[in-house]
């Protein structure tokens, strides 16, 4: 996958560090890292979260409100997580929601935006695994259009603040 030249460093367009949000214990790790590294750079911070798609035909104004609510829950989870990213770094982050399968809006949003030059995620630490999206990308990782920072989910924040 090549996708679209990345531009983020040519006058005119700001580097940015894209960070999956979810409801994930590790999440903040990922926040935590690319809040602070984005400030040491000058850069920014892009935050989605995805809801899955609702498929809810039979009634659908039932659909259309379970929707609704997926997206307040989306939007008050990045709230909760763009607040912390100022409390960390002083920074504003941009926050999208994207309706759909995480691995492709993931995807499809660095093919958009082609600021967009490096995509962190946190591991989990539980016995489960890195997370599936960390797994999906871990086999895909040749084709990926930008490089991929994978914090390890168990970290400190003064562990952190030393690699940021």
């Amino acid at each position: 996958m090549r996708g679209k030249k990345r531009r983020a460093h040519e006058p005119g367009h700001r580097a940015k560090f894209l960070v999956v949000i979810d409801n994930t214990p590790e999440c903040d790790r990922a926040v935590y890292f690319a809040a602070r590294r984005a400030a040491r750079t000058a850069a920014a911070v892009t935050m989605l979260t995805v809801v899955e798609p609702i498929d809810f035909q039979q009634w659908l104004g039932v659909g259309d409100i379970m929707k609704a609510e997926a997206e307040a829950e989306a939007q008050e989870t990045l709230e909760r997580f763009a607040a912390r990213a100022r409390a960390i770094a002083g920074i504003e982050p941009e926050r999208i929601v994207r309706i759909g399968a995480k691995a492709e809006e993931v995807i499809r949003l660095i093919e958009e935006d082609e600021d967009i030059f490096i995509l962190v995620l946190a591991a989990g630490t539980g016995s489960e695994g890195p997370g599936p999206l960390v797994g999906m990308l871990a086999h895909k990782s040749e084709s990926f259009p930008v490089p991929v920072a994978i914090v390890p989910g168990g970290l400190a924040d003064e562990d952190l603040d030393a690699l940021a």
